[in-house]
Protein backbone atom coordinates (compact mmCIF):
# COMPACT_ATOMS: atom_id res chain seq x y z
CA UNK A 1 0.00 0.00 0.00
CA UNK A 2 2.85 2.38 0.80
CA UNK A 3 4.35 1.84 -2.65
CA UNK A 4 0.95 2.59 -4.20
CA UNK A 5 0.61 5.80 -2.21
CA UNK A 6 4.10 6.88 -3.28
CA UNK A 7 3.09 6.28 -6.89
CA UNK A 8 -0.10 8.34 -6.51
CA UNK A 9 1.85 11.29 -5.12
CA UNK A 10 3.74 11.56 -8.41
CA UNK A 11 0.46 11.86 -10.35
CA UNK A 12 -0.69 15.37 -11.24
CA UNK A 13 -4.33 14.26 -11.48
CA UNK A 14 -6.45 13.79 -8.30
CA UNK A 15 -6.42 10.11 -7.27
CA UNK A 16 -7.78 8.11 -4.35
CA UNK A 17 -7.63 4.51 -3.08
CA UNK A 18 -10.89 2.79 -2.08
CA UNK A 19 -11.65 -0.50 -0.37
CA UNK A 20 -14.46 -2.80 -1.60
CA UNK A 21 -16.80 -1.28 1.01
CA UNK A 22 -16.63 2.19 -0.61
CA UNK A 23 -14.31 3.63 2.07
CA UNK A 24 -11.66 6.15 0.97
CA UNK A 25 -8.34 4.78 2.25
CA UNK A 26 -5.94 7.37 0.86
CA UNK A 27 -5.74 10.41 -1.42
CA UNK A 28 -2.88 12.16 -3.16
CA UNK A 29 -2.05 15.85 -2.79
CA UNK A 30 -3.79 16.74 -6.06
CA UNK A 31 -7.05 15.29 -4.71
CA UNK A 32 -6.71 17.12 -1.43
CA UNK A 33 -6.10 20.37 -3.28
CA UNK A 34 -9.06 20.06 -5.69
CA UNK A 35 -11.66 18.14 -3.72
CA UNK A 36 -10.74 18.50 -0.05
CA UNK A 37 -12.87 20.76 2.17
CA UNK A 38 -11.58 22.24 5.42
CA UNK A 39 -13.37 20.71 8.39
CA UNK A 40 -14.80 17.82 6.33
CA UNK A 41 -12.46 14.81 6.57
CA UNK A 42 -12.74 12.26 3.77
CA UNK A 43 -10.27 9.53 4.77
CA UNK A 44 -12.40 6.68 6.07
CA UNK A 45 -15.58 8.21 4.64
CA UNK A 46 -17.79 6.53 2.03
CA UNK A 47 -16.98 7.76 -1.47
CA UNK A 48 -20.64 8.22 -2.36
CA UNK A 49 -21.18 10.45 0.68
CA UNK A 50 -18.21 12.65 -0.19
CA UNK A 51 -18.82 13.01 -3.92
CA UNK A 52 -22.63 12.77 -4.17
CA UNK A 53 -23.91 13.26 -0.62
CA UNK A 54 -25.86 10.03 -1.03
CA UNK A 55 -26.73 7.68 1.83
CA UNK A 56 -26.37 4.63 -0.42
CA UNK A 57 -23.95 3.62 -3.23
CA UNK A 58 -24.50 5.31 -6.61
CA UNK A 59 -26.11 2.28 -8.27
CA UNK A 60 -28.73 2.12 -5.49
CA UNK A 61 -29.43 5.83 -6.07
CA UNK A 62 -30.13 5.26 -9.76
CA UNK A 63 -26.68 6.16 -11.13
CA UNK A 64 -23.91 4.19 -12.78
CA UNK A 65 -21.43 2.93 -10.17
CA UNK A 66 -17.97 2.24 -11.62
CA UNK A 67 -17.02 0.17 -8.54
CA UNK A 68 -19.86 -2.26 -9.13
CA UNK A 69 -18.99 -2.58 -12.81
CA UNK A 70 -15.27 -3.02 -12.09
CA UNK A 71 -16.08 -5.70 -9.51
CA UNK A 72 -18.19 -7.62 -12.01
CA UNK A 73 -15.70 -7.32 -14.89
CA UNK A 74 -12.49 -7.52 -12.82
CA UNK A 75 -11.33 -4.67 -15.02
CA UNK A 76 -11.42 -0.86 -15.38
CA UNK A 77 -14.53 1.27 -15.78
CA UNK A 78 -15.14 4.93 -16.57
CA UNK A 79 -18.09 7.26 -16.07
CA UNK A 80 -18.90 10.98 -16.06
CA UNK A 81 -20.50 12.04 -12.77
CA UNK A 82 -21.58 15.28 -11.13
CA UNK A 83 -19.50 15.60 -7.95
CA UNK A 84 -19.96 17.98 -5.05
CA UNK A 85 -16.74 19.96 -4.66
CA UNK A 86 -15.66 22.99 -2.60
CA UNK A 87 -16.60 25.09 -5.64
CA UNK A 88 -20.07 23.54 -6.00
CA UNK A 89 -21.30 20.78 -8.34
CA UNK A 90 -18.88 19.95 -11.16
CA UNK A 91 -18.69 17.45 -14.00
CA UNK A 92 -15.96 14.95 -13.16
CA UNK A 93 -14.66 12.18 -15.43
CA UNK A 94 -14.01 9.16 -13.18
CA UNK A 95 -11.65 6.35 -14.22
CA UNK A 96 -11.51 3.41 -11.83
CA UNK A 97 -9.21 0.38 -11.82
CA UNK A 98 -9.50 -2.60 -9.47
CA UNK A 99 -6.49 -4.04 -7.63
CA UNK A 100 -6.57 -7.85 -7.68
CA UNK A 101 -4.80 -10.34 -5.41
CA UNK A 102 -3.30 -13.66 -6.52
CA UNK A 103 -6.76 -15.28 -6.48
CA UNK A 104 -8.09 -12.48 -8.75
CA UNK A 105 -10.22 -11.08 -5.97
CA UNK A 106 -10.73 -7.32 -5.83
CA UNK A 107 -9.01 -6.01 -2.71
CA UNK A 108 -9.03 -2.26 -3.53
CA UNK A 109 -9.63 0.29 -6.26
CA UNK A 110 -7.64 3.23 -7.61
CA UNK A 111 -9.76 6.12 -8.88
CA UNK A 112 -8.55 8.98 -11.07
CA UNK A 113 -10.74 12.10 -11.22
CA UNK A 114 -10.58 14.66 -14.01
CA UNK A 115 -12.66 17.81 -13.75
CA UNK A 116 -14.31 18.69 -17.07
CA UNK A 117 -13.43 22.33 -17.74
CA UNK A 118 -15.49 22.79 -20.90
CA UNK A 119 -18.89 22.47 -19.16
CA UNK A 120 -20.54 23.63 -15.97
CA UNK A 121 -23.01 21.78 -13.74
CA UNK A 122 -24.47 25.09 -12.52
CA UNK A 123 -25.36 28.46 -14.02
CA UNK A 124 -22.32 29.93 -15.73
CA UNK A 125 -21.48 33.11 -17.60
CA UNK A 126 -19.90 31.11 -20.44
CA UNK A 127 -19.64 27.69 -22.07
CA UNK A 128 -21.79 24.58 -21.92
CA UNK A 129 -24.24 24.24 -19.03
CA UNK A 130 -26.33 21.27 -17.94
CA UNK A 131 -27.04 18.35 -15.65
CA UNK A 132 -29.73 16.42 -17.55
CA UNK A 133 -28.88 12.78 -18.42
CA UNK A 134 -28.98 13.51 -22.17
CA UNK A 135 -26.51 16.38 -21.70
CA UNK A 136 -24.18 14.27 -19.57
CA UNK A 137 -24.25 11.47 -22.16
CA UNK A 138 -23.11 13.88 -24.90
CA UNK A 139 -20.47 15.44 -22.64
CA UNK A 140 -19.17 11.99 -21.71
CA UNK A 141 -18.84 11.13 -25.41
CA UNK A 142 -16.84 14.33 -25.93
CA UNK A 143 -14.42 13.33 -23.16
CA UNK A 144 -13.99 9.89 -24.71
CA UNK A 145 -13.24 11.02 -28.25
CA UNK A 146 -11.37 14.28 -27.65
CA UNK A 147 -7.87 12.79 -27.03
CA UNK A 148 -8.02 10.87 -30.33
CA UNK A 149 -7.88 12.08 -33.92
CA UNK A 150 -11.16 10.44 -34.94
CA UNK A 151 -13.51 12.67 -36.94
CA UNK A 152 -16.54 13.67 -34.86
CA UNK A 153 -20.05 14.18 -36.26
CA UNK A 154 -22.43 16.23 -34.09
CA UNK A 155 -26.07 15.45 -34.82
CA UNK A 156 -29.03 17.41 -33.54
CA UNK A 157 -31.71 19.95 -34.28
CA UNK A 158 -30.81 23.56 -35.03
CA UNK A 159 -30.01 25.54 -31.91
CA UNK A 160 -28.80 22.64 -29.74
CA UNK A 161 -25.31 24.08 -29.22
CA UNK A 162 -23.30 22.17 -31.80
CA UNK A 163 -20.56 24.80 -32.06
CA UNK A 164 -20.09 24.83 -28.27
CA UNK A 165 -19.76 21.04 -28.27
CA UNK A 166 -17.32 21.21 -31.17
CA UNK A 167 -15.25 23.71 -29.22
CA UNK A 168 -15.40 21.38 -26.20
CA UNK A 169 -13.91 18.58 -28.33
CA UNK A 170 -11.14 20.95 -29.41
CA UNK A 171 -10.39 22.21 -25.90
CA UNK A 172 -10.17 18.68 -24.45
CA UNK A 173 -7.86 17.49 -27.23
CA UNK A 174 -4.06 17.62 -27.60
CA UNK A 175 -4.67 20.39 -30.18
CA UNK A 176 -6.24 22.78 -27.67
CA UNK A 177 -3.41 25.29 -28.14
CA UNK A 178 -4.01 25.38 -31.90
CA UNK A 179 -6.67 27.34 -33.80
CA UNK A 180 -10.37 26.45 -33.78
CA UNK A 181 -11.66 27.37 -37.24
CA UNK A 182 -15.38 27.43 -38.06
CA UNK A 183 -16.66 26.88 -41.60
CA UNK A 184 -20.35 27.75 -42.04
CA UNK A 185 -21.17 25.47 -44.96
CA UNK A 186 -24.71 26.82 -45.27
CA UNK A 187 -23.41 30.31 -45.97
CA UNK A 188 -21.11 29.36 -48.87
CA UNK A 189 -22.16 29.13 -52.49
CA UNK A 190 -20.63 26.42 -54.67
CA UNK A 191 -18.29 28.95 -56.32
CA UNK A 192 -17.11 30.34 -52.99
CA UNK A 193 -16.76 27.02 -51.17
CA UNK A 194 -13.49 25.93 -52.79
CA UNK A 195 -11.74 29.30 -52.55
CA UNK A 196 -12.81 29.81 -48.92
CA UNK A 197 -11.82 26.32 -47.88
CA UNK A 198 -8.58 25.90 -49.86
CA UNK A 199 -7.56 29.51 -50.51
CA UNK A 200 -6.38 30.90 -53.84
CA UNK A 201 -3.35 32.25 -55.68
CA UNK A 202 -2.97 35.77 -56.98
CA UNK A 203 -4.72 36.07 -60.34
CA UNK A 204 -6.66 32.82 -59.92
CA UNK A 205 -9.87 34.67 -60.83
CA UNK A 206 -11.10 38.23 -61.26
CA UNK A 207 -10.59 40.07 -58.00
CA UNK A 208 -7.86 37.75 -56.69
CA UNK A 209 -5.29 40.52 -56.22
CA UNK A 210 -3.12 38.60 -53.75
CA UNK A 211 -2.64 35.08 -52.46
CA UNK A 212 -5.11 34.19 -49.72
CA UNK A 213 -4.79 31.19 -47.39
CA UNK A 214 -7.95 29.13 -47.00
CA UNK A 215 -9.64 27.95 -43.82
CA UNK A 216 -7.98 24.53 -44.08
CA UNK A 217 -4.59 26.23 -44.00
CA UNK A 218 -5.69 28.53 -41.17
CA UNK A 219 -6.65 25.48 -39.08
CA UNK A 220 -3.11 24.03 -39.21
CA UNK A 221 -2.31 22.39 -35.90
CA UNK A 222 -5.87 22.80 -34.62
CA UNK A 223 -9.47 21.84 -35.34
CA UNK A 224 -11.58 22.47 -38.44
CA UNK A 225 -15.29 22.63 -37.63
CA UNK A 226 -17.57 22.16 -40.64
CA UNK A 227 -20.96 23.41 -39.47
CA UNK A 228 -24.10 22.36 -41.37
CA UNK A 229 -22.23 19.68 -43.28
CA UNK A 230 -25.42 18.62 -45.03
CA UNK A 231 -25.35 21.85 -47.04
CA UNK A 232 -22.03 21.11 -48.79
CA UNK A 233 -22.70 21.10 -52.56
CA UNK A 234 -22.60 17.60 -54.04
CA UNK A 235 -19.97 18.69 -56.57
CA UNK A 236 -17.69 19.83 -53.72
CA UNK A 237 -18.13 16.70 -51.63
CA UNK A 238 -15.63 14.74 -53.74
CA UNK A 239 -12.95 17.41 -53.14
CA UNK A 240 -13.72 17.41 -49.44
CA UNK A 241 -13.42 13.62 -49.41
CA UNK A 242 -10.03 13.85 -51.12
CA UNK A 243 -8.88 16.38 -48.51
CA UNK A 244 -9.91 14.10 -45.64
CA UNK A 245 -8.51 10.91 -47.16
CA UNK A 246 -5.19 12.25 -48.45
CA UNK A 247 -4.60 15.12 -46.03
CA UNK A 248 -3.65 17.31 -48.99
CA UNK A 249 -5.21 20.16 -50.98
CA UNK A 250 -4.39 22.73 -53.66
CA UNK A 251 -5.19 26.40 -53.60
CA UNK A 252 -7.42 27.61 -56.42
CA UNK A 253 -5.18 28.55 -59.33
CA UNK A 254 -2.21 26.51 -58.08
CA UNK A 255 -0.69 23.18 -59.12
CA UNK A 256 1.30 22.87 -55.90
CA UNK A 257 0.00 20.38 -53.33
CA UNK A 258 -0.24 21.56 -49.75
CA UNK A 259 -0.21 19.37 -46.66
CA UNK A 260 -3.21 19.76 -44.34
CA UNK A 261 -2.96 19.34 -40.56
CA UNK A 262 -6.29 19.53 -38.74
CA UNK A 263 -8.71 17.52 -36.62
CA UNK A 264 -12.15 17.33 -38.23
CA UNK A 265 -15.40 18.00 -36.40
CA UNK A 266 -18.58 18.22 -38.49
CA UNK A 267 -22.16 19.02 -37.56
CA UNK A 268 -25.57 18.92 -39.18
CA UNK A 269 -29.27 19.03 -38.38
CA UNK A 270 -30.09 17.20 -41.61
CA UNK A 271 -30.65 13.41 -41.90
CA UNK A 272 -27.42 12.52 -43.69
CA UNK A 273 -28.22 8.81 -43.92
CA UNK A 274 -31.48 9.58 -45.69
CA UNK A 275 -29.64 12.03 -47.94
CA UNK A 276 -27.19 9.23 -48.83
CA UNK A 277 -30.11 6.97 -49.74
CA UNK A 278 -31.65 9.76 -51.84
CA UNK A 279 -28.37 10.54 -53.61
CA UNK A 280 -27.94 13.99 -52.03
CA UNK A 281 -24.86 13.10 -49.99
CA UNK A 282 -21.90 10.88 -50.89
CA UNK A 283 -21.86 7.59 -49.01
CA UNK A 284 -18.06 7.42 -48.86
CA UNK A 285 -17.88 10.95 -47.41
CA UNK A 286 -20.56 10.10 -44.85
CA UNK A 287 -18.57 7.14 -43.57
CA UNK A 288 -15.44 9.29 -43.39
CA UNK A 289 -16.98 12.02 -41.24
CA UNK A 290 -19.19 9.84 -39.03
CA UNK A 291 -16.53 7.75 -37.31
CA UNK A 292 -17.76 9.04 -33.92
CA UNK A 293 -21.32 10.43 -34.00
CA UNK A 294 -22.62 12.34 -30.96
CA UNK A 295 -26.33 13.06 -30.62
CA UNK A 296 -27.26 16.39 -29.03
CA UNK A 297 -30.67 16.26 -27.39
CA UNK A 298 -33.27 18.96 -28.10
CA UNK A 299 -34.09 21.31 -25.23
CA UNK A 300 -37.50 19.69 -24.68
CA UNK A 301 -35.60 16.57 -23.55
CA UNK A 302 -33.57 18.68 -21.11
CA UNK A 303 -36.40 20.52 -19.33
CA UNK A 304 -34.64 20.12 -15.97
CA UNK A 305 -31.74 22.20 -17.32
CA UNK A 306 -33.92 25.17 -18.29
CA UNK A 307 -33.64 27.11 -14.96
CA UNK A 308 -29.85 26.73 -15.07
CA UNK A 309 -29.71 27.83 -18.71
CA UNK A 310 -32.02 30.77 -18.00
CA UNK A 311 -29.81 32.11 -15.22
CA UNK A 312 -26.72 31.49 -17.34
CA UNK A 313 -28.06 33.55 -20.24
CA UNK A 314 -29.21 36.34 -17.93
CA UNK A 315 -25.64 36.50 -16.57
CA UNK A 316 -24.20 36.73 -20.07
CA UNK A 317 -25.89 39.92 -21.22
CA UNK A 318 -26.51 43.39 -19.87
CA UNK A 319 -25.41 44.11 -16.31
CA UNK A 320 -23.31 41.14 -15.15
CA UNK A 321 -23.30 42.37 -11.54
CA UNK A 322 -27.09 42.62 -11.27
CA UNK A 323 -28.65 40.26 -13.83
CA UNK A 324 -32.46 40.01 -13.79
CA UNK A 325 -34.20 37.24 -11.85
CA UNK A 326 -37.14 35.23 -13.17
CA UNK A 327 -40.48 35.11 -11.36
CA UNK A 328 -41.59 31.52 -10.59
CA UNK A 329 -44.69 31.79 -12.80
CA UNK A 330 -42.50 32.90 -15.73
CA UNK A 331 -40.07 30.06 -15.07
CA UNK A 332 -42.97 27.61 -15.12
CA UNK A 333 -43.95 28.89 -18.57
CA UNK A 334 -40.36 28.59 -19.82
CA UNK A 335 -40.16 24.99 -18.61
CA UNK A 336 -43.54 24.02 -20.07
CA UNK A 337 -42.79 25.36 -23.58
CA UNK A 338 -41.53 22.87 -26.22
CA UNK A 339 -38.76 25.11 -27.67
CA UNK A 340 -38.71 24.16 -31.38
CA UNK A 341 -35.77 26.55 -31.79
CA UNK A 342 -34.01 24.96 -28.80
CA UNK A 343 -31.33 26.84 -26.84
CA UNK A 344 -30.96 29.54 -29.48
CA UNK A 345 -34.67 30.36 -29.17
CA UNK A 346 -34.45 30.41 -25.36
CA UNK A 347 -31.56 32.88 -25.50
CA UNK A 348 -33.44 35.16 -27.88
CA UNK A 349 -36.55 35.10 -25.67
CA UNK A 350 -34.49 36.07 -22.62
CA UNK A 351 -32.67 38.85 -24.47
CA UNK A 352 -36.06 40.31 -25.34
CA UNK A 353 -37.55 39.82 -21.86
CA UNK A 354 -34.57 41.54 -20.25
CA UNK A 355 -35.51 44.79 -22.00
CA UNK A 356 -38.92 44.80 -20.30
CA UNK A 357 -37.71 43.85 -16.81
CA UNK A 358 -37.29 47.42 -15.53
CA UNK A 359 -37.29 46.34 -11.88
CA UNK A 360 -34.93 43.41 -12.48
CA UNK A 361 -37.64 40.72 -12.52
CA UNK A 362 -38.72 38.83 -15.66
CA UNK A 363 -42.44 38.10 -15.43
CA UNK A 364 -44.93 36.20 -17.58
CA UNK A 365 -46.07 39.39 -19.32
CA UNK A 366 -42.48 39.94 -20.53
CA UNK A 367 -42.50 36.66 -22.48
CA UNK A 368 -43.72 36.35 -26.09
CA UNK A 369 -47.39 35.50 -26.45
CA UNK A 370 -46.48 32.34 -28.35
CA UNK A 371 -44.99 30.90 -25.16
CA UNK A 372 -47.85 31.76 -22.86
CA UNK A 373 -50.56 30.50 -25.24
CA UNK A 374 -48.84 27.15 -25.83
CA UNK A 375 -47.81 26.50 -22.22
CA UNK A 376 -50.34 24.84 -19.89
CA UNK A 377 -51.15 26.85 -16.75
CA UNK A 378 -49.62 25.68 -13.44
CA UNK A 379 -51.76 23.12 -11.60
CA UNK A 380 -52.97 24.52 -8.24
CA UNK A 381 -54.50 22.06 -5.73
CA UNK A 382 -58.05 22.87 -4.59
CA UNK A 383 -58.03 25.05 -1.51
CA UNK A 384 -54.38 26.02 -1.92
CA UNK A 385 -53.44 29.56 -0.87
CA UNK A 386 -53.12 32.20 -3.56
CA UNK A 387 -49.33 32.25 -3.31
CA UNK A 388 -49.26 28.63 -4.48
CA UNK A 389 -50.37 29.73 -7.95
CA UNK A 390 -47.03 31.50 -8.35
CA UNK A 391 -44.88 29.01 -6.53
CA UNK A 392 -42.34 27.05 -8.58
CA UNK A 393 -39.78 25.13 -6.53
CA UNK A 394 -36.23 25.98 -7.59
CA UNK A 395 -33.21 23.74 -7.09
CA UNK A 396 -30.27 24.66 -4.85
CA UNK A 397 -28.06 25.85 -7.71
CA UNK A 398 -30.80 28.10 -9.06
CA UNK A 399 -31.63 29.47 -5.60
CA UNK A 400 -27.94 30.21 -5.00
CA UNK A 401 -27.75 32.18 -8.25
CA UNK A 402 -30.95 34.07 -7.46
CA UNK A 403 -29.83 34.97 -3.94
CA UNK A 404 -26.42 36.17 -5.09
CA UNK A 405 -27.72 38.21 -8.01
CA UNK A 406 -31.07 39.52 -6.72
CA UNK A 407 -31.50 43.13 -5.78
CA UNK A 408 -33.75 44.14 -2.91
CA UNK A 409 -34.59 42.53 0.42
CA UNK A 410 -34.95 38.89 1.40
CA UNK A 411 -38.67 39.52 1.83
CA UNK A 412 -38.94 40.64 -1.79
CA UNK A 413 -37.04 37.56 -2.98
CA UNK A 414 -39.36 35.30 -0.96
CA UNK A 415 -42.33 37.06 -2.54
CA UNK A 416 -40.99 36.46 -6.05
CA UNK A 417 -40.38 32.78 -5.23
CA UNK A 418 -43.85 32.37 -3.74
CA UNK A 419 -42.53 31.04 -0.40
CA UNK A 420 -42.54 32.34 3.14
CA UNK A 421 -39.60 34.39 4.34
CA UNK A 422 -38.96 31.72 6.99
CA UNK A 423 -38.75 28.98 4.32
CA UNK A 424 -36.38 31.09 2.28
CA UNK A 425 -34.26 31.77 5.37
CA UNK A 426 -33.95 28.04 6.13
CA UNK A 427 -32.90 27.20 2.58
CA UNK A 428 -30.37 30.05 2.37
CA UNK A 429 -28.89 29.01 5.70
CA UNK A 430 -28.59 25.39 4.55
CA UNK A 431 -26.71 26.62 1.48
CA UNK A 432 -24.33 28.63 3.63
CA UNK A 433 -25.53 31.95 2.24
CA UNK A 434 -26.37 33.48 5.63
Amino acid sequence: MQALLSYLEHESQPMIVLDPDYNILAANTAYQRQFGTVGKPYIGAKCYRVSHRYDVPCDQAGEHCPMKRALEMKGPDRVLHIHHTPRGPEHVDVELRPILNAEREVVAYVERLTTVRSASARASAEGLVGQAPAFIAALSAVQRVAPSMLPVLLLGESGTGKELFARAVHEASPRADGPFVVVDCSGLTETLFESELFGYEKGAFTGAHARKPGLVETAKGGTLFLDEMGDVPLSMQVKLLRLIESGTFRRVGSVETQQADFRLVAATHKPLQQMVADGGFRQDLYYRISAFPIHLAPLRERAADIPMLVHSFLQRGGNHHHPPVVAPAAMAVLQAYRWPGNIRELRNVLDRARLFADDGVVRVEHLPESLTTSAPPPVVPAGAPAAASRRHEVDDATLRDLAQSARGTRKELALHLGVSERTLYRRLKALGLL
